[in-house]
């Protein structure tokens, strides 16, 4: 079992990889971030601020780019990279972490999406499409600012709603 977390950089991403972090402190379970890299995809690659308009796409440069800041947040999490066609078809992208969430065994993924989960979502969402998948959990990190998980010598037991 394993804690997945697909990982673009982004700072929901962030977030969603220092709330495993919390999560694997209390299930005792490793982390594994997982980047999925459209290669020679200039435009993916500036929407996500892997690259300035005017650079060329430099997919190693990238990699090593995400790794330090993987390693940054959580130095005890594993990082994986997955290498997909620049012109790969939309959902590709969610269905490589699917694929990789199954093979590890993931008990959980802690993705990063403003949308992931709502009624209405953009088609071409990853957080919406890994959502969707039953094989396991899913934790949704809507807000960046927000990261604070009680541990389990902490938090308050309870047994149904409040009187």
């Amino acid at each position: 079992m394993s804690l997945i977390v697909p990982f673009d950089g982004s700072k929901l991403a962030e977030a969603a990889l220092r709330k495993a972090t919390r999560f694997a402190a209390v299930f005792d379970e490793p982390i594994l971030a997982v980047t999925v890299v459209p290669v020679g995809n200039c435009a993916y690659a500036t929407e996500r601020g892997w690259i300035d308009d005017e650079a060329a796409f430099d997919g190693d440069a990238i990699i090593r780019g995400l790794r330090k800041q993987v390693e940054t947040l959580c130095p005890d999490a594993s990082f994986r990279v997955e290498r997909v066609d620049r012109y790969a078809p939309p959902g590709t992208i969610a269905k490589r972490i699917r694929r990789i969430a199954r093979e590890e065994g993931a008990s959980m993924v802690c993705i990063g999406s403003e949308n992931a989960g709502r009624l209405v979502t953009s088609v071409s969402s990853v957080g919406s499409s890994v959502a969707t998948d039953d094989t396991y959990d899913v934790l949704v990190v809507r807000r960046a600012d927000q990261t604070h998980v009680e541990t389990a010598g902490n938090a308050t037991q309870t047994n149904g709603p409040s009187q």
